[in-house]
């Protein structure tokens, strides 16, 4: 059982939410501060990016530019020597230590030292991104802890997602940790029951990428394959979109790009579909430990994949993460919603926290107004 896994590490549930700030300052007026005292609860809810709330109309206006933004990144993002600059600041050896009595396996380790065929694996890259990606958080507290106070929204690209509700107040790591592990090995059983993979593709204004995984289907269906599988799994920026499905489907993508208007394309280094009907096995482990755990309304803006949308309450927290599984990742969406605003006002900073910069990569894409604020935390090296 769930109780039996999460509750045994010492660490666990509101003693390490209030060890790591990893759950916000904000949060810690039911959590306790890092030295043990208690803060008073804030005086109203996160507000959104580029407006204010009523309550707090007698109040000088923000600056946005005085606000911040944490994205976090996901599956694809890892690499081996990650965590290597990471390992000094406060909390994240025992971040690791707690990952390891979770998972049964030096997490640490594997990050570290590889080997890379062994990282790679769904089973093991989603939660090693996961716990990297909030030992960053730490990092970016213990440099610049106004990066952190002045959070106002998070958001995470698919397993990236758990990382900020974690940050956000939303869930406890110990226990996200741990529905991170049986989303994990719930789809890497997924992925083993039929030949699919993922396909990044970068396509010219005129493509059109739902028709093209139609006639991939098609072809699918005159060689025999029943309930073909071809969809765009990843909607990244303008004309960039990872398409996943049945690997004959992709592989028709690749042959017939030129025709399809596709400039690049490219196979990622994945087990699997994710993001489609073919992960549907996989939604109801995850239902179940998501039933397990707590989950709270988060305490600042937190983004669904599903529809770029902010997390209302609980069951809304619980629900789109099963549904996400399934369906597309609309990160060019989630972008557009976090910082859109008004001709004119400022744009907050922005913090990728973990591995790789690919979610900087598309920031810039989707809004190069935005990223001449954005700065990667570096997860493998110090900064003197």
């Amino acid at each position: 059982m769930l109780s039996s896994v999460v509750v045994t590490p010492a660490v666990s549930r509101g003693k390490f939410r209030s060890l790591v700030s990893v759950s916000r300052r904000l949060s810690s007026s039911h959590l306790g501060s890092q030295d043990g005292a208690p803060h008073p609860p804030p005086e109203t809810p996160a507000p959104l990016l580029g407006s204010e709330p009523h309550a707090m109309e007698r109040r000088p206006r923000k600056d946005p530019s005085d606000s911040s933004v944490l994205l976090f990144p996901g599956q694809g993002s890892q690499f081996v020597g990650m965590g290597r600059g990471l390992l000094k600041y406060p909390n994240v050896k025992e971040m690791f230590t707690v990952a390891q009595k979770l998972l049964g396996y030096d997490l640490l380790s594997l990050c570290l030292e590889g080997p890379k065929e062994e990282l790679m694996k769904t089973v093991h890259c989603q939660p090693a991104v996961f716990v990297t990606s909030l030992a960053a958080v730490e990092r970016l507290n213990h440099e610049n802890p106004k990066a952190i106070e002045t959070c106002v929204a998070a958001a995470g690209f698919s397993v990236g997602e758990f990382a900020a509700l974690v940050f956000s107040g939303a869930m406890n790591y110990a226990e996200a940790l741990y529905a991170v592990k049986v989303r994990a090995e719930a789809m890497q059983k997924a992925s083993e029951l039929v030949a699919s993979g993922m396909l990044s593709v970068i396509g010219r204004p005129q493509a059109h990428y739902k028709h093209a995984c139609v006639q991939a289907k098609e072809h699918c269906t005159s060689l025999g394959i029943e309930k073909p599988v071809c969809s765009v799994a990843n909607y990244l920026f303008p004309d960039g979109r990872v398409i996943a499905g049945h690997q004959k489907a992709l592989d028709f993508l690749q042959q017939n790009s030129r025709r399809l208007q596709f400039m690049r394309t490219k196979p990622l280094p994945v087990s699997g579909a994710f993001h489609t009907e073919l992960m549907e096995l996989a939604t109801e482990p995850l239902r179940e430990v998501l039933r397990q755990v707590e989950v709270r309304r988060p305490e600042i803006n937190v983004y669904s994949n599903v529809d770029g949308k902010r997390y209302m309450n609980e069951s809304h927290v619980r629900r789109q993460l099963v549904k996400q599984l399934v369906s597309p990742v609309k990160w060019e969406q989630t972008l557009h919603e976090i910082y859109e605003r008004t001709q004119g006002m400022k744009f907050p900073h922005t913090y990728e926290v973990g591995p790789g910069k690919q979610l900087g990569a598309t920031l810039q894409k989707c809004n190069r107004k935005a990223f001449q604020t954005y700065t990667h935390v570096e997860v493998t090296t110090y900064e003197d």
